[in-house]
């Protein structure tokens, strides 16, 4: 029997200290419901899960980036609404000012609403959606997707000839001319509503994409941060026996000196 050296003892206070990581692991992942805790856990699995958190923060971005741009393009077809019917009304009106029967008293009352509704239709080419114009015609590249692809949202242009001639046309010296004039511009709203629709149909495409992606990301990233509680559970119970058994059998190998004693003595 070794006195100077107590070899039973030392190997159970190994046992037990490896007994004591494994338990302090499992209370670690179930604490926080993660079974990478620390980068020794699993570094090759942190790192993956590093890059998949922040494809999954940039196609966020990006979705919000798309979502920005739907509602760009819904309010330009709000405004455009209106300006459909104003051109539907102004049309209706040169129709009715070439009526023969109508007195010019009269025709000059179409010419004061016909005003009035082209005014209008050119007061909305300046306005703005969060200091960024609706419709000077500008196209805008929109970021879709995590690696900055993007696509080209086509613009709408009320600042042309096509809508400012309005301004100058007259129902009661040209109804002719002026009809015209405004079946031109219905024309060209109905093309610009159309690609409006394109915008928005496309955008959501992309939208419904980067969804389906993030959740799939985040499966990923589940499957390689998430604990599962059944198997740490069982782990933690584990260890937590070894834990008690090991400390007890540390008492026992440490009391094997005084046996040694008892001969000596004995």
């Amino acid at each position: 029997m070794v006195i100077s050296t107590n070899l039973s003892a030392e190997s159970t206070a190994q046992y037990l200290q490896q007994s004591s990581m494994m338990l302090s692991t499992s209370l670690a992942q179930l604490s926080s419901g993660s079974k990478v805790t620390s980068p020794s856990d699993d570094s090759a699995g942190l790192a993956v899960s590093m890059s998949l958190v922040a494809q999954e923060g940039e196609n966020t971005a990006a979705s919000n980036n798309i979502a920005d741009a739907l509602s760009f393009n819904q309010t330009q077809d709000g405004y455009l609404q209106q300006v459909s019917s104003a051109l539907d009304r102004m049309s209706e009106l040169a129709v009715e000012a070439q009526d023969v029967t109508k007195s010019s008293s009269d025709i000059q009352l179409y010419q004061n609403e016909f005003n009035t509704l082209a005014s209008y239709v050119n007061s909305v080419a300046s306005q703005s959606f969060n200091g960024v114009s609706l419709f000077n015609g500008s196209s805008f590249n929109i970021t879709v997707d995590s690696s900055a692809s993007t696509f080209k949202m086509s613009g709408v242009d009320l600042t042309g000839a096509t809508f400012t001639t309005l301004k100058t046309d007259s129902v009661l010296t040209s109804a002719t001319q002026a009809l015209a004039d405004v079946t031109s511009a219905i024309t060209t709203l109905a093309a610009d509503r159309g690609a409006i629709g394109t915008n928005e149909e496309t955008l959501t495409d992309y939208s419904n994409q980067l969804s389906t992606l993030n959740n799939n990301l985040s499966a990923a990233n589940s499957t390689i941060m998430d604990v599962n509680v059944a198997t740490a559970s069982t782990a933690y119970a584990q260890a937590n026996v070894l834990v008690q058994s090991g400390t007890a059998m540390l008492a026992q190998a440490n009391a094997l000196p005084d046996l040694a004693l008892k001969l000596i003595t004995g």
